[in-house]
């Protein structure tokens, strides 16, 4: 059996224009100063990573990861999320997505979609080239304006979609392949791919891809009253990055699942920081630790009330103290009485 690594933690949610939050180097000490021992590194922000470079120079990787270690941390995964999501965009939240590429490019989706697709190819060398063994991204979605059956969608309408999804990941994911690099793609409302069933679908439209995986997220589960414990017992094998995040779902009877257009605060269901929420981590560590997943336990924050320094403090203790340092003998062992095949044969009266 093996273990997981951790605590890590995802930059994206902390970086910001004061320091110790505005560069690599200082908010890496101050979250290996809060005991955290990876760090997942949002690719579109250049004051973390630069991701052409990190592509094109094995030099480059060699001393951003020597940068690190002497810090005491290391590159958990390379994160994708917002390039991912302009891989696939349904003309009516383009406007909205404009903000996820290059400002020359807002407007213009058939550039914007070229440029993901570039973004993502060179993710792919960058993780090669880090050492990194699994990416975390997004899928994008075509449909996801059609999530609800009404109105009634026409006949074909899921297949077609799947199928250009599947065309436009299928030659990223080679890519992948050809770095030594597993996807795991976090399944997320909004995107094409949320749950189990459309992630089937999605592995139908890439040709069950060896490198399409899934980054576990229960929080994203939580809130669409999804099993998550469940959901490791089936998709365990393709599990390839997991995100430690919490959330809550407080039904009431004004609202439910959808939340009738409240604000994150008021919504039914919600993000909380992590240990404020609903989500059983201790079952979750024990499946992953059944399942032999040796990845990064990564806490993704996101909470509408705490401030996320508290958070950030919390989580890596949290995770530590949700660590499982799997066995190498059975608890049992001391009553063993040996055996050979001679025995076993006595024993069973033959």
């Amino acid at each position: 059996m093996k273990s997981l690594k951790g605590p890590g933690i995802f930059l994206a949610q902390f970086m910001g224009d004061e320091a110790p939050f505005n560069s690599l180097d200082s908010i890496a000490r101050y979250m290996a100063n809060l005991g955290y021992k990876g760090i997942q590194l949002p690719t579109w922000d250049p004051r973390v990573i630069d991701l052409q470079q990190a592509a094109d120079s094995k030099t480059y990787c060699d001393e951003l990861k020597g940068k690190l270690a002497d810090i005491g941390v290391e590159i958990t995964e390379l994160s994708t999320h917002l390039q991912g999501q302009l891989v696939a965009v349904h003309p009516a939240y383009a406007p909205m997505f404009d903000g996820f590429g290059p400002a020359e490019l807002a407007g213009k989706p058939v550039e914007q979609q070229a440029w993901a697709v570039n973004q993502m190819m060179l993710a792919a060398k960058a993780s090669q080239n880090l050492g990194l063994t699994a990416h975390v991204s997004f899928t994008g979605a075509l449909q996801w304006p059609f999530a609800y059956p009404w109105p009634q969608r026409p006949a074909g309408l899921v297949e077609t979609g799947f199928a250009e999804l599947g065309k436009r990941w299928k030659p990223i994911l080679d890519a992948f392949d050809d770095a030594g690099v597993n996807v795991g793609y976090e399944l997320h409302p909004g995107e094409d791919v949320f749950d189990g069933a459309t992630f089937e679908l999605f592995l139908d439209a890439v040709d069950n891809h060896k490198r399409a995986g899934i980054n576990y997220d229960p929080s994203h589960f939580v809130l669409q009253c999804l099993d998550y414990l469940e959901f490791i017992d089936i998709y365990h094998e393709r599990i390839y990055a997991f995100h430690v995040k919490d959330a809550e779902f407080n039904p009431t009877g004004r609202q439910g699942v959808y939340s009738g257009f409240q604000s994150w605060v008021n919504r039914a269901g919600r993000f909380r920081s992590l240990g404020d929420g609903q989500v059983d981590f201790k079952s979750i560590f024990s499946k992953m630790a059944q399942y032999d997943y040796d990845g990064w336990a990564v806490l993704e924050w996101e909470c509408a009330i705490k401030h996320p320094e508290q958070g950030a403090a919390e989580g890596a203790p949290f995770i530590q103290n949700h660590m499982i340092r799997v066995t190498e003998r059975a608890f049992d062992d001391f009553a063993s009485s040996g055996s050979d095949e001679a025995f076993n044969r006595k024993v069973l009266g033959l």
